[in-house]
């Protein structure tokens, strides 16, 4: 590289820094490691891998709430990767993808940062749960709807989300991947959200089973980062509560893609497997009748107008309720367990609706 493209690549290193300012340490350790109330990453030094706890903020008690920080910094400037797991406390197997993924990576060999937050929602974690519900006195609520937060609010889930927003995340991307799976008593496929054609690049990369092409729901963590122009795409991985190592695998093949196509790293992206069915609209089939469903397809199957989705029981065993594919679609999401009240979903499409003239 000459002498004026390398100036410029440094200035671009600087400027990219975001608008976190500078990383401040708290002073204190936790099980030696430091704690940190705000990151920079251009703090940190270049070929390192730095572990922190980010204190987000005070628990009921007056004590800390602490989120895992990794954070890979190459020895050359280049890209900004985030990767953030279990904003919803009962999604795993995003946190075990992270931890592995920073096994392997060496930071000297690295062009840019990577930087992993394997556990968001602390509380939800402690108690296998999907909604941030902090302490007895708090309402349950759903973290990733409240992005970006408001460190100002007297409700402590705005103040949460504000801080992990405003000190943590936002000024350390350039693109993010935030990892998810279907909730309890249910199943995805390896799932990718993609809001904006750089998103739906990202998620091409991932290589997933499906991609939908979905304006998003503002609140969450890829639909607050694509209008600030950090391209981010949602991961669904699968099932929840488990650390699934097939989808582990493929999460981990698509990051290093990912990697490779934005010159983080060396290697030839893999793109190995059917290409991912695209939708762009999906439709629950939910329970009409309460009792003991049996669902009658299987995940990535195909559909037709008037195909048998699943059927309802009563304790008998007499079936009370049937329901149909009400059009042509794939099957997106199944309910793994019997027990339905009246209006859960049991089965979810996803298909190409096409925008009325």
């Amino acid at each position: 590289m000459t002498l004026k493209p390398l100036i410029a690549a440094l200035c671009l290193w600087t400027l990219s820094s975001g608008a976190n300012a500078a990383t401040i340490r708290s002073g204190d350790r936790i099980d030696g490691v430091p704690v940190i109330e705000q990151l920079d990453v251009a703090d940190l030094p270049s070929g390192s891998l730095s572990r922190f706890f980010f204190r987000v903020t005070d628990q009921a008690t007056g004590q800390g709430w602490y989120v895992p920080v990794l954070v890979a910094k190459g020895a050359a400037p280049g890209k900004r990767l985030l990767l953030t797991a279990a904003v919803h406390g009962d999604e795993l197997t995003g946190i075990g993808v992270i931890q592995d993924l920073f096994k392997d990576l060496d930071p000297k060999g690295l062009k840019g940062v990577v930087i992993g937050v394997p556990g968001l929602n602390q509380p939800g974690l402690l108690q296998a749960a999907r909604e941030f519900k902090p302490s007895h006195g708090a309402t349950g609520a759903n973290l990733n709807r409240k992005m970006p937060g408001d460190v100002n609010s007297d409700e402590i889930i705005n103040v949460y989300a504000g801080r992990l927003w405003t000190k943590l995340l936002l000024g350390n991307a350039d693109m993010a991947v935030d990892l998810h799976t279907q909730s309890r008593g249910t199943l995805y496929p390896f799932y990718v959200f993609a809001e904006t054609p750089a998103a739906k690049h990202m998620a091409d990369l991932l290589r997933p089973d499906v991609i939908a092409l979905d304006p998003g729901v503002r609140g969450t963590i890829e639909n607050e980062f694509n209008p600030a122009g950090i391209q981010a795409v949602t991961a669904e991985l699968g099932a929840p509560e488990v650390f699934d190592p097939a989808m582990t695998r493929r999460a981990l093949t698509g990051i290093r893609n990912l990697m490779i196509d934005s010159g983080m790293i060396s290697g030839t992206v893999s793109l190995i497997g059917p290409e991912p069915y695209v939708g762009n609209d999906t439709t629950d089939i939910t329970a009409q009748r309460g009792g003991y469903v049996r669902v009658k397809v299987t995940i990535g199957q195909k559909v037709k107008t008037g195909d048998l989705l699943a059927t309802v029981s009563d304790p008998f065993g007499t079936v009370i309720a049937t329901a149909v594919a009400p059009h042509d679609g794939q099957v997106l999401s199944v309910a793994t367990t019997p027990i339905h009240e009246i209006g859960e979903m049991m089965v979810r499409l996803i298909y190409w609706k096409t925008a009325k003239p």
